[in-house]
């Protein structure tokens, strides 16, 4: 299987990646982290592979992160072990990824949002653990992490939902949400959301502000510093980001934070960061 092009660089994501705020050593261990599970993500979302395809490419990536297996198409696991010293924790973070990634490769929908939430186990939780491993953090803060890092990952969720029905025919929002407001999946391929969509995202925004709420006490349980400056400041995009989706239309545009948006949430968070 050969490598396919990244659909997504660190600068587009929601939140910052490698941050200038963590130490620089810390910062190469990161984006070895961040390319392996982007291009993870490449392959549980390639129009051009088969659902069986997409599984074994997978499946080879955990193999290649443990040590069983090399190979040209393997290079971002590899580097990604080189980079964490074959430590089998960290390991461990990257290889829960593939979890629901392989889930995208034969699945396209969440039946309701307890679904959504155990896709977020694997596809949005193990981001943070690691982070918080790579500090040092003690695992009590692996709670309210979990919490934010499902929180991000729905929203972009959001964000999305008419780019990936789209090009992927893959639909997170929660199913039987959808089936109560008399809504099909075929909705999300207009150019704007009709009144009943709009309830099934505010209702999805709601539960999402509930894990925000959990999120919240995550800077004063962190020791680091610049972890929790970094902690600070990723509340207070999941905050802004679910503000801006409750009055923007996501299938009519991108709804995102901008320049100025983030000066306002780095000002807060560092704020927040340096009092928590």
């Amino acid at each position: 299987m050969s490598l396919p092009a990244a659909s997504k660089t660190a600068s587009q994501e929601n939140f910052p990646v490698a941050s200038l705020l963590l130490p620089a050593a810390r910062r190469v261990t990161i984006m070895a982290y961040y390319h392996f599970a982007r291009h993870a993500d490449d392959i549980g979302d390639s129009p051009s592979l088969s659902p069986e395809e997409k599984v074994a490419g997978l499946d080879a990536l955990d193999r290649a992160l443990h040590g069983q297996e090399t190979g040209p198409a393997l290079v971002m696991a590899e580097e990604y072990r080189r980079a964490v010293n074959g430590d089998e924790t960290m390991i461990e973070h990257a290889s829960q990824l593939l979890h629901a990634f392989r889930r995208d490769s034969v699945r396209d929908y969440c039946a309701d949002w307890a679904d959504l939430m155990e896709y977020c186990r694997f596809s949005a939780a193990p981001v943070g653990r690691f982070l918080l491993d790579l500090s040092g953090e003690n695992h009590d803060t692996f709670a309210p992490s979990d919490a934010l890092c499902a929180a991000l990952q729905v929203l972009n969720h959001l964000q999305d939902c008419g780019k990936d029905y789209h090009e992927l025919k893959r639909v997170y929002l929660p199913q039987d949400w959808m089936a109560a407001q008399g809504l099909s999946v075929d909705v999300l391929a207009g150019s704007s959301s009709p009144a009943a969509l709009r309830r099934v995202i505010d209702q999805t925004l709601d539960a999402t502000d509930g894990l925000i709420a959990l999120a919240q006490p995550l800077p004063g349980l962190v020791k680091d510093w610049r972890m929790r400056l970094q902690s600070a400041i990723t509340v207070r995009v999941a905050e802004q980001l679910s503000a801006k989706l409750r009055r923007g239309d996501p299938l009519a545009e991108r709804v995102k934070l901008s320049k100025l948006d983030y000066a306002g949430v780095f000002l807060v968070g560092l704020w927040r960061g340096l009092t928590a």
